[in-house]
């Protein structure tokens, strides 16, 4: 199962909490976000810098989160961050993650992901995935509110039953401490992994690498309690079993 923490600004804050075992690391490139993290061309030692997350190395992939913005303002980041996904948190049309795929990959980051968010409040809201099947490679389930996110607050997780798409999908909204052995018995055949955010902070994108490392261990741990099998199944996204486009 991925373990994606999302909402980081500080390149040793990201180390840390990649050291603590987080599978993706989340940049926040929405300019009304608490988290925004500012443009800054890349490898000066400004923060987050790339470097700090060695990709070629096994290391955690990175995402960009944005919400309604440009494709060229997109691509912009995915060079000066070395971004290995983009991750759409708005009301973009399917048009759009295909224009911005045909404009990244190949010729700028080849193979990139992207991934869509879709806000959760009932059961209806899963009639809205169906629009992103030929043009994303990873759902995320966050809780619907308004605005783009970021209530830290749960949906009701039995509603993941009526998802019946065919894309994997990550779990957020709310997670937190305690939360650990609830995911582990999650059953969904497409659940990929969870998104950690602001339960996990002392301050707004800061995160408690402690705090996240023992959750990570422990969910992993009710993961093989749960289930063996599991045990053998990717810790790191670059193994898992995703659709490409």
């Amino acid at each position: 199962m991925i373990v994606k923490v999302c909402g980081m600004t500080a390149a040793d804050n990201i180390s840390e909490v990649a050291a603590a075992g987080a599978d993706m690391i989340g940049m926040v490139f929405w300019p009304r976000s608490p988290r925004y993290v500012a443009q800054v061309p890349s490898h000066t030692g400004l923060l987050p810098d790339a470097a700090t997350l060695p990709a070629a190395a096994g290391g955690p992939r990175r995402v960009g989160v944005f919400v309604d913005d440009s494709v060229q303002d997109i691509i912009t980041r995915v060079v000066n961050f070395g971004l290995d996904c983009v991750q759409l948190h708005g009301d973009e049309p399917p048009t759009m993650l295909r224009n911005l795929r045909r404009s990244i990959d190949p010729d700028i980051r080849p193979g990139i992901k992207l991934i869509k968010a879709i806000g959760i409040g009932g059961a209806e809201d899963f009639g809205k995935c169906a629009e992103y099947e030929d043009c994303a490679d990873l759902l995320l389930f966050d809780t619907r509110c308004p605005g783009a996110g970021g209530s830290g607050r749960q949906f009701d997780w039995t509603l993941l039953d009526s998802y019946r798409g065919s894309l994997p999908f990550l779990l957020s909204g709310g997670i937190g401490p305690g939360d650990e052995e609830r995911l582990a018995a999650l059953r969904h055949p497409l659940l990929a992994g969870i998104d950690l955010n602001s339960r996990f902070e002392t301050a707004p994108g800061v995160k408690d690498a402690a705090a996240v490392g023992r959750f990570i261990s422990r969910y992993r741990r009710c993961l093989a309690a749960e289930s063996p099998a599991q045990s053998s199944l990717l810790s790191h996204p670059s193994q898992n079993s995703q659709p490409s486009h």
